[in-house]
């Protein structure tokens, strides 16, 4: 049972529909494909479907994306089909963020697509390291353009992504929320426009709207998480993901391990200083030492690459 078709050159699968009010379409690529949900069961039902593809070998991701490379349909399917559970485990971390699980995963599904039509082996980066990139960007469009939000100009949306990376840096290197005097001259703007993208901000959700239709928790009871991440905060371009995560190998061991934990470059899931130096034995700031250390190298690397290293 199979819920989804290939975008582009891929054959549109067999699929079973689950009408339900007010479904929606999603464009994958050039198809308009229509995946339906309705209640726990038929996710459940999903869930089972998804188990029979079994998952592939690094050998055998490789081979495949070679072959779409080629125009291969037969891998391209085999691709997505077993990388379907990374959509699921990813989509689980979005609960409660003011979208359904089923639509988190068709969100996250269009990303997978995406992630398995760019995808270049041959750039030394892990498929599960570069897709998790594309799938949570499709699954943080899909829960602000569904959210019924005032919509900013596109250099309003970056700068407010802008600032609330920079607000996340600074809190690590301070050790206390910054101030708008340390946001704004990290930004290179005014106070006074931090303030104003700030208030915007308050504008992307309700503190009081309710999740999902049987829920009475509201975004305040969720306020201490700070994971979200609007889209453009995401490494957009595949070929500078691929350069990263490949320069990653001419680092050491040690230093490969702590940035993949610290930036959650195989898991999605960044780990904070203090369980990194709980998991290597050490304090949390000689793993900061370590970490940039490191940054230090990939940043020479990049210059002689000639790629832009701003957001590392």
């Amino acid at each position: 049972m199979r819920f989804f078709g290939l975008a582009k050159r891929g054959p549109m699968v067999k699929k079973k529909s689950f009408k339900r009010e007010g479904h929606r379409d999603y464009i994958a690529g050039s198809e308009k494909e229509k995946v339906y949900f309705q209640d726990v069961d038929v996710i459940k039902r999903y869930f089972n479907s998804v188990k029979n593809y079994p998952l592939l070998l690094r050998e055998e991701e490789i081979l495949l994306a070679k072959k779409i490379a080629d125009g291969n349909k037969e891998a391209k399917r085999r691709m997505i089909e077993g990388n379907l559970r990374l959509v699921i485990k990813i989509a689980k971390k979005y609960i409660n963020r003011g979208m359904p699980l089923q639509d988190l995963i068709e969100e996250g599904n269009i990303g997978l697509i995406r992630a398995v039509e760019k995808f270049k082996p041959s750039k030394g980066c892990k498929f599960s390291t570069y897709a998790t990139y594309w799938i949570k960007q499709a699954i943080e469009r899909g829960i602000i353009n569904q959210s019924k939000v005032v919509r900013f100009p596109i250099h309003i949306t970056a700068d407010i992504s802008r600032m609330m990376r920079i607000t996340r840096e600074l809190t690590n290197q301070l050790h206390r929320e910054p101030l708008v005097a340390d946001i704004s001259a990290s930004m290179g703007v005014s106070g006074r426009y931090v303030k104003k993208l700030s208030m915007m901000t308050r504008k992307i959700v309700s503190l009081e709207a309710n999740f999902g239709d049987d829920s009475d928790q509201s975004l305040s009871d969720f306020i201490e998480d700070d994971k979200f991440q609007l889209p453009l905060e995401m490494l957009e371009e595949e070929d500078r993901i691929h350069q990263i995560s490949g320069l990653l190998g001419m680092l050491d061991k040690k230093e490969q391990a702590i940035l993949k934990m610290r930036f959650g470059l195989n898991t999605g899931e960044p780990h904070s200083l203090e369980s990194i130096g709980r998991k290597f034995g050490v304090t949390r700031e000689r793993i900061r030492q370590i970490e940039a250390k490191a940054m230090k190298k990939i940043r020479k690397l990049l210059i002689k690459q000639k790629l832009v290293a701003t957001d590392i």
